[in-house]
């Protein structure tokens, strides 16, 4: 275990822990505190008034919260100008403000500038960078050398993409509680989870699983469901029931059973495609609803395809089902089953049941586009037909 982690060392540590990395997580918050009067805490709660639209109480709660204190105009301006000169507006710089106040209270070039260029250093371009910041302004309140360099490290070393690592790091609320991000990426590890699938839940922004305090309890659930930890399906279970809550997990399964699934049915899906627990349940009924009252198809049938409950309805089942019919109906297709061929890829789809008919391939065609006709959407078919010709052949015919 010891040398499957050693990649994983940020900087060189002479700890004698086994996970030598994990102290160089301390997140000390390092907040530009000021002595607070009664007429700087007054003028910072007027000038978040006058100038970001505070409430007279907000803003005095903020200053308080935040310690935020200032007696003359030099600090705020000073901040509000280091971001201009920057490149954020007006409008990124005030919703800045209004989501991280304590922006007003720091000095930019020790507080700011550090971080603004190491992420600059990292193959991202500036105008990316600035729309991150002005998203996410909590990114700049941690310590660079003690938490934002670590935790950028920690990251890259599984996604392997400064902008994937920078992306990661604004858009997730793990970022303040690195020590955690990297205990909980050790117990996967020791638990046999692939590194490719721990860079998995990095790029899909999994903060219930990286903030969670009993992954442990959550690992050792999914594996006695019977998911085999070096299986990608294996984090996608992870976060379906991380992220499900048990009230909304019974109400999904009462949905399913209502179309005649029985619970051994639910588990079943699950394990094939831990993704349709994750389906809401407007789109288990709407899926159910066209499977089974508008096609007469079984409800059962999906049970052993449940990725079909993540395709569109209007883009790719309904488009299908139609082709699969019109075969059907013309005796040119002697399998009846519509789960595989709904399910498989464009591609092989369009080669199996639409080109492949030569003298049907026009009118298939047209079926399989007929939703797309309908919205008047502009693009080149497969068969190299323009949609509006298409639409011309349709109202002819």
């Amino acid at each position: 275990m010891l040398n499957k982690l050693l990649y994983l060392k940020c900087v060189t540590s002479t700890a004698t822990s086994p996970y030598p990395f994990i102290h160089h997580y301390p997140f000390l918050l390092s907040l530009c505190f000021c002595t607070t009067t009664s007429n700087s805490r007054s003028f910072a709660v007027s000038y978040l008034i006058d100038n970001f639209g505070f409430s007279p109480e907000s803003a005095s709660k903020t200053s308080k919260s935040y310690n935020i204190c200032f007696q003359t105009l030099e600090k705020p301006e000073t901040v509000i100008r280091f971001f201009r000169n920057h490149g954020f507006s007006n409008i990124q710089i005030n919703y800045m403000v209004t989501k991280a106040p304590w922006l007003l209270s720091c000095d930019p070039c020790k507080r700011l500038l550090p971080k603004f260029e190491f992420f600059l250093s990292k193959d991202v371009s500036s105008s990316e960078i600035v729309d991150l910041i002005s998203k996410y302004p909590r990114v700049l309140r941690p310590s660079l050398e003690n938490h934002i360099v670590p935790t950028y490290e920690l990251i890259y070393k599984f996604l392997q993409s400064h902008v994937r690592t920078t992306r990661c790091m604004f858009g997730n609320t793990f970022y303040s509680c690195g020590d955690r991000l990297a205990h909980n990426i050790i117990l996967l590890l020791e638990n046999e989870v692939k590194e490719s699938n721990i860079a998995r839940l990095l790029g899909n922004h999994s903060k219930v699983i990286f903030a969670s305090n009993d992954i442990i309890k959550l690992v050792k659930e999914v594996k006695d469901l019977g998911f085999d930890p070096s299986k990608a399906t294996f984090v996608i279970a992870l976060m379906a029931i991380k992220k499900t809550s048990p009230s909304l997990w019974k109400e999904k399964v009462d949905t399913f059973k209502k179309w005649g699934w029985s619970d051994e049915a639910v588990s079943e899906a699950f394990r094939r495609h831990p993704h349709v627990m994750l389906t809401s349940i407007k789109k288990i009924n709407a899926v159910m609803n066209l499977w089974v009252n508008q096609l007469g198809r079984d409800a059962l049938e999906l049970v052993h395809c449940p990725k079909i409950f993540g395709l569109s309805i209007e883009k790719t089942i309904m488009p299908r089902a139609r082709v699969l019919q019109h075969l059907l109906a013309k005796g040119l297709r002697k399998s009846a089953s519509f789960v595989s061929p709904i399910s498989v890829s464009e591609k092989l789809f369009l080669a199996r049941f639409v080109t492949c008919f030569k003298e049907e391939s026009c009118q298939l065609l047209k079926l399989y586009q007929e939703k797309v006709s309908v919205q008047g959407k502009e693009e080149e078919c497969r068969l190299g037909t323009s949609l509006g010709e298409m639409i011309k052949f349709y109202i002819m015919t």
